[in-house]
């Protein structure tokens, strides 16, 4: 097989199309890359919605945090210490163990006096379960970056809004947030150039893969098992990773220049990302 009838048979073989059966016999090196490559989909997909939807419950959680009524700082900061102080691993072990109980127990309950039974069994799955893993875990260190954000707003800024009698939430929109944002972006950047690397321990998780469609480590152990020589899929691996962190890099780096494009440029903060090896 030729390398381009390789890349027209699995380039997206980890999302149902394409040939079913794995490569056997004599692996190539073109081989190796390409089915590598098309698990790095699943990898991006956890990656782009846990930082999406998690954007926005962080933000959500700082501004709790930050607030002075006990009801809504509590709970925050509880959620923030939990899922800050306890390896991304045990989360991904606990939740799923919670999640093969749901289907056990049953979720029923009664609207308009129908009963109705809720699906669970999802959960347990990779494609939904390990991203609620994620969500919850980024969230949790974003929501600590921004607090510290929020924390630090100028108080000229906002004794600034106050002179023009902007409150509320007008306040917010215009003043107190996108300079929380402008001050939070650079460590931000860096935890979502983490979030992509945590992606791959899905593959460690009790989360199963749908029909052998796995992410990148799924298909490099099994190129690593087969032909006894895992010095070849696992580079491939962190090279593509690597390709990922430039491209957040260069996307977080053009929303940074955005947010401080109203300053002069010697006074812009810059970014510079830090390579997590271990949280």
């Amino acid at each position: 097989m030729s390398c381009v009838e390789t890349i027209q048979s699995y380039a997206l073989r980890s999302i149902g199309y394409g040939e079913r059966a794995l490569p056997q016999g004599e692996v190539s090196l073109c081989e190796q890359i390409v089915l590598i490559g098309s698990g790095m989909i699943w990898n991006i997909y956890f990656g782009v919605l846990a930082l999406a939807f998690g954007f926005f419950f962080a933000v959500t959680l700082a501004v709790a945090k930050a607030s002075p009524r006990a009801v809504l700082r509590k709970p925050a900061e509880w959620f923030i210490f939990l899922f800050r102080g306890s390896p991304l691993f045990i989360q991904f072990f606990m939740a799923y163990e919670a999640f093969v109980m749901l289907p056990r127990t049953g979720v029923e309950f009664e609207l308009f006096g129908i009963a109705i039974e809720a699906e669970t069994r999802w959960f347990a799955r990779a494609w939904l379960g390990a991203l609620i893993v994620l969500f919850c875990n980024t969230s949790a260190y974003a929501a600590e970056i921004f607090y510290g954000a929020l924390r630090s707003v100028p108080k000229g800024d906002m004794e600034a809004a106050d002179a023009y009698g902007l409150t509320g939430w007008k306040k917010f929109r215009r003043i107190t947030f996108p300079t929380t944002m402008r001050l939070a972006w650079p460590a931000y950047t860096n935890e979502a150039i983490f979030l992509f690397h945590a992606t791959a321990l899905v593959f460690f998780s009790s989360f199963p893969a749908m029909q052998q469609r796995g992410d990148a480590l799924y298909y490099a152990s099994y190129f690593a098992d087969r032909t006894f020589n895992p010095f070849v899929p696992y580079p491939i691996v962190a090279v593509y990773f690597i390709l990922v962190a430039l491209a957040v890099i260069a996307l977080f780096g053009a929303i940074n220049a955005r947010l401080n494009r109203h300053l002069p440029r010697d006074q812009r903060r810059r970014l510079r990302p830090r390579l997590n090896l271990i949280r």
